[in-house]
């Protein structure tokens, strides 16, 4: 028989362990409730999401289109499959084998139909950089983050409308069960195409020019007088389409490493002597400053001696011949360099930078591609800043004919000429048809301007240095065309940048061309034909 002590102490761990059973089913009764009741909209929500596959639609990109509507990049479909495994992962395969229609997507490839004959103005598509994958363009945010399978416009049109030319790709919630296969399609949400942009570029002539240029190290640029690009080639070029396909590595690896820099943009990015073609700037800055007026006269004795050194004339140099008493018409139509010395001393360095700065001859151009750089307008000052160097009588002499240490772009040269024949107004070069012109005017006389067309129309007639125009009128009804061409020194080997550029009709501009051969030789021989061969097919292809 127990005692009384005994039946206490076990009634006591009796009332104690049920109390921790009670207490037990009291826990496990509140974590039913929570899973069940709680939280039991997020488990379901949870369980469905284990079911539930996101699968992104690709959006095409926006395509590039020439003015006439032809296509310079474009979009071809490409047939995929979303692949399911049965651990419930999936991919997205080319491979197509026994694939059902409903596990069809649409991609989209990016062609260039142009190949290498307007890369520079188009730029290329390449991957997303590991650094990008996850961020948002601040420029279009509403595109999303960048995934890692997503590429990006590198240069060019490409790279400058990368926003506008990108789409918003779809999404396809897709329901699965436990072995992987596709069960239903539970909701889809249609991609956005990119939007289409419209160019300047004039299809023909951007193939004509290619063609012409004949692998010639270079660079053309055609615009009208607003600004609008009509052709825009650089030489060396690249094909756009080798970075669409990820095993032309060792294609692209070969270009980088290639001496003659075909990614190099020589239009906007490449620096050189423009040579006479600098010379228009230099008689506008004398006219402007009063150094010389329409009735100037100079008598050309071939070489101009400043102490133990002789600065000649290019006439004297190949043919030992004098131009005589020339006038300042037919100085730019014959390029006299003695001329132009003179001048150049009359007016001065600091006057011949102010106009030539003026008409944008040391900044860019704001041109809607990325990579353009400036050329360098010398002066005393920055030669002392820059070379602890004093300024020399023979550096006017060099500067007043386009060499020493003058550089342009043959855009910026394009540009100025384009200023000159709209007597001042100076407009943005632009790809996109769609943007009004954007211009700016430099106050000058309109009898100075009138002056430097009447000597640039010389140098396209009989007499003048662009031979290959002076039977332009008679095959063109008439036509007058107004030019100027440019040889400059560089170098030690003795070959010179072949320069030619042009705008025509001559008293009512439908186009401005610049042509650059680099070390071609001669501009009137070798850029000019190439100059000719533009103005034929434009002026022919307007008459048709």
């Amino acid at each position: 028989m127990n005692s009384l002590a005994e039946t206490k102490t076990q009634s006591w761990l009796s009332w104690f362990l049920r109390g921790i059973l009670i207490l037990l089913f009291l826990i496990l009764f509140a974590k039913l409730f929570e899973v069940q009741i709680i939280k039991g909209k997020y488990y379901q929500d949870l369980s469905q999401g284990n079911r539930i596959r996101h699968v992104v639609i690709p959006a095409p990109r926006g395509r590039i289109l020439a003015r006439g509507g032809e296509e310079l990049a474009t979009n071809v479909e490409i047939k995929k499959r979303v692949k399911f495994a049965p651990d419930g992962s999936f991919k997205v395969t080319e491979d197509l084998t026994g694939a059902k229609e409903e596990e069809f997507i649409t991609d989209y490839k990016r062609v260039y139909p142009l190949n290498d004959k307007f890369s520079h103005g188009l730029g290329y598509l390449a991957q997303v950089s590991p650094e990008e994958i996850g961020k948002i363009n601040p420029d279009c945010p509403e595109k999303g983050p960048r995934t890692s399978d997503a590429v990006t416009g590198k240069t060019g049109l490409e790279q400058s409308y990368e926003c506008s030319l990108l789409g918003v790709p779809g999404e396809e919630l897709i329901e699965i069960n436990t072995s992987g296969s596709e069960v239903r399609i539970l909701g889809k949400r249609e991609p956005i195409p990119g939007r289409d942009l419209k160019t300047t570029i004039n299809y023909g002539l951007q193939m004509e020019i290619a063609s012409a240029m004949e692998g010639k190290k270079g660079a053309v640029i055609v615009t009208d007088t607003t600004g609008q690009i009509l052709a825009f080639y650089s030489y060396p070029s690249f094909n756009p389409n080798l970075f669409i396909n990820r095993n032309n590595s060792q294609e692209i690896s070969g270009l980088l490493k290639n001496p003659d820099l075909p990614f190099f943009n020589r239009i906007i990015s490449g620096t050189y002597h423009p040579g006479s073609v600098f010379k228009p700037i230099v008689t506008l800055a004398a006219l402007q400053e009063g150094a010389i007026d329409k009735n100037f006269r100079y008598n050309d004795q071939g070489v101009i001696k400043v102490n133990d050194y002789s600065y000649s004339n290019w006439y004297f140099t190949q043919y030992s011949r004098t131009e005589g008493l020339v006038d300042l018409v037919r100085a730019i139509a014959r390029s006299t360099d003695t001329f132009f010395y003179t001048i150049g001393q009359k007016v001065g360095p600091n006057n011949i930078a102010k106009w030539a700065k003026s008409f944008g001859l040391d900044s860019v151009t704001g041109i809607d591609i990325p990579g353009e750089t400036t050329g360098l307008i010398p002066t005393p000052e920055w030669k002392e800043e820059t070379k602890h160097e004093s300024w020399f009588l023979g550096n006017t002499y060099h500067m007043a004919i386009g060499q020493g240490d003058v550089s342009t772009t043959p855009i910026e040269i394009n540009n100025y000429i384009s200023g000159i024949v709209n007597g001042g107004k100076i407009c943005k070069p632009r790809f996109n048809l769609g943007n009004s012109p954007n211009c700016r005017t430099v106050a000058v006389a309109k009898n100075n301007i009138n002056l430097i067309k009447l000597g640039m129309k010389a140098a396209c007639s009989e007499g003048g240095t662009a031979f290959t125009f002076f039977d332009f009128p008679q095959k063109h009804n008439g036509m007058i065309v107004a030019c100027k061409t440019g040889t400059a020194e560089v170098g030690t080997d003795g070959i010179p940048h072949a320069w030619f550029t042009f705008f025509s009709p001559a008293d009512n501009p439908e186009i401005v061309a610049t042509v650059l051969v680099e070390k071609g030789g001669e501009g009137s021989s070798v850029a000019g034909p190439i100059a000719r061969k533009i103005a034929d097919y434009f002026f022919a292809s307007q008459s048709n």
